[in-house]
């Protein structure tokens, strides 16, 4: 008799609702105070069944057979537009030099934190 590999249920939830719920293997997570970085939901390791989000900070929680991650962002990596988030990118970082040149009032901490989610999505599609 084959060795069962037992799961447990995932959520991994934006403000905008669930980027992923179901029954996984393994997930991991970034780590270190709520960073952003890269969250792999392993459902069949054996059939190398993974899935990647470009998360944003957040929090997560494991409760018996129950996991949840609650980001400000998630991302599926196979659902990341490159040339969208490149543009993104660009957009804040120009808006931050006019912040920096005391010709916009923008908020800086949105602004670094559309520049943090945009360098994120690239890494986790490998175009960074």
């Amino acid at each position: 008799m084959a060795d069962e590999t037992r799961k447990f249920d995932v959520s991994l939830v934006t403000p905008d609702g669930p980027a992923f719920e179901g029954a996984v293997e393994m997930i991991v997570v970034p780590g270190a105070a709520g960073e952003i970085g890269s969250t792999r939901v392993y459902l069949d390791r054996q059939a190398d069944d993974i899935r990647e989000f470009a998360t944003g900070p957040g929090f997560f929680k494991v409760e018996q057979d129950r996991a949840i991650a609650l980001v400000d962002d998630a991302v599926a990596a196979n659902e990341i537009d490159d040339a969208r988030a490149r543009e993104q990118l660009e957009t804040a970082q120009r808006e931050l030099e006019l912040v920096e040149r005391g010709e916009s009032t923008a908020d800086r901490w949105q602004l670094e934190q559309r520049i943090k989610h945009a360098e994120n999505q690239l890494e986790v599609s490998g175009r960074g």
